[in-house]
């Protein structure tokens, strides 16, 4: 069949290399894609929040499924859009309905939902302008920290943890008088901090049945021992080694389970990926929140670890027959460790070539070889200008390696990255140490 991947980072790519190993996979195309992807199909240049841009690329290259990489034109209902066309319906995309994705654009429609279905969450309230002044008193009488959450989409930065009341105060009044994360922080959720170490975990459901993919713990902050601001993620590693099996099964028993119930109770359509955003509170799993799609760089570790044909499940998902899949993942170790551009997340430059002198080294592994030993460099942030690799955003690369020791596949990912040179290159050199006896 023809599939269409729609995005441009690590995520896609990943999602590119994966899917284009599978037989059921006749043609490949990525849109807008980057310079990694062109090498496994075509990259097309559209914007993909524009719906009929994408509707004239599925008719003219005869897509049959569309894996939807971003959270945005799902959020925007890009599903709903194609069910409603008679010429794209019959097109397999993954992702949930409009409806759905509010699990992700909207905090306080996630907050409400796991309420309903008592879902372990962090205590909450929300407000907006109507109740500032109730937000300004529930917050001066708040413990500390506190968690500030913008209610919509705002790029991964409208969640901010406040330590003083000062801050708090002045957060809560320019996220909802001053508009600082435009529309999206009109509502603000109050939430309090959880202490504990967090994790991701990946479910594939086709609303009645589904499967559990690895797990994965990202790294989000630009520094070295978890210092400086949020990035859209400096690394990760999987599997997770506080992720038991007894965790896992409170997992599906708490969380998985009365989620998949409860979207089936509300009369909700969601085919598609759940990323759940999990912490670790003593030995307990609590909600920090849902994405409606895979994560980015998690996706770079889940994929090179998942044996399964990701097509052959995307298929059982549109046919609601998942109950007939079993998952098979490699055992090792995976890391993905990020070169980001100098200034991220901050301002940077753009157009800044790439050398990658490990096209030069035979003696650098750069494929996941029968043992599951080996590495892979995802491209995110760049393009192609005249035959020449550039940089073309905040995070440029992933190096993900896979070894049966997780120490290993660190140096391994690390030895990958000192055979890659852009000026202002930056990566963490911790990834997954905490995890290496």
């Amino acid at each position: 069949m023809n599939i269409l991947i729609l995005g441009s980072g690590g995520r896609e790519h990943a999602f590119s290399w994966k899917i284009s190993q599978s037989s059921l996979c006749s043609k490949l195309f990525i849109a807008p894609g980057n310079a990694g992807t062109a090498g496994l199909g075509e990259n097309i240049d559209i914007d993909i929040n524009d719906f009929q841009a994408v509707k004239k690329v599925c008719l003219s290259k005869e897509i049959e499924m569309v894996v939807v990489g971003p959270e945005e034109p799902l959020v925007n209902g890009m599903y709903d859009f194609f069910k409603a066309d008679q010429k794209l319906q019959n097109i397999i995309i993954t992702g949930p309905s409009k409806t759905g994705a509010q699990l992700e654009g909207s905090k306080a429609f996630a907050k409400s939902f796991m309420n309903k279905y008592s879902i372990p969450t962090a205590k909450y309230r929300e407000f907006d302008n109507s109740n500032f002044d109730d937000g300004l008193e529930y917050i001066q009488n708040h413990p500390l920290p506190i968690v500030l959450k913008a209610d919509g989409l705002a790029a991964g930065k409208g969640v901010i943890i406040c330590t003083n009341y000062v801050e708090a105060l002045s957060e809560f009044e320019l996220m909802i008088q001053q508009a600082k994360f435009g529309s999206a922080g009109k509502k603000v959720v109050v939430e309090e901090f959880l202490d504990g170490i967090e994790l991701s975990v990946f479910v594939l459901t086709d609303g009645k049945n589904y499967v559990i993919l690895p797990e994965a713990k990202d790294y989000k902050k630009i520094g070295e021992g978890d210092k400086g601001p949020n990035t859209g993620g400096m690394g990760a590693i999987s599997p997770v080694p506080f992720a038991t099996e007894h965790f896992m099964k409170k997992v599906t028993d708490q969380i998985i389970e009365p989620t998949i119930k409860g979207l089936q109770e509300d009369g909700i359509d969601y085919k598609g990926f759940i990323f759940l955003g999990l912490i670790k509170v003593e030995e307990e799993p609590v909600v920090i929140e849902y994405n409606c799609r895979m994560g980015d760089p998690e996706t770079e570790v889940v994929l090179i670890r998942l044996q399964n044909d990701l097509v052959e499940l995307l298929v059982a998902m549109d046919q609601q027959k998942l109950d007939s899949q079993k998952i098979s993942v490699e055992k090792n170790n995976a890391v993905t460790i990020v070169a980001v551009s100098g200034g991220y997340p901050g301002n940077y430059e753009k157009g800044i070539p790439i050398e990658f002198l490990y096209l030069e080294n035979p003696g650098v592994i750069k494929h996941i070889d029968d043992d599951g030993v080996g590495a892979m460099v995802f491209h995110a942030g760049t393009k192609n200008v005249n035959d020449k690799t550039v940089t073309n955003g905040g995070r440029v690369l992933a190096v993900s390696a896979m070894a049966s020791d997780m120490g290993d596949a660190i140096e391994l990912s690390k030895r990958i990255l000192e055979e890659i040179h852009f000026e202002g290159m930056y990566y963490r050199g911790d990834i997954g140490y905490e995890f290496v006896d």
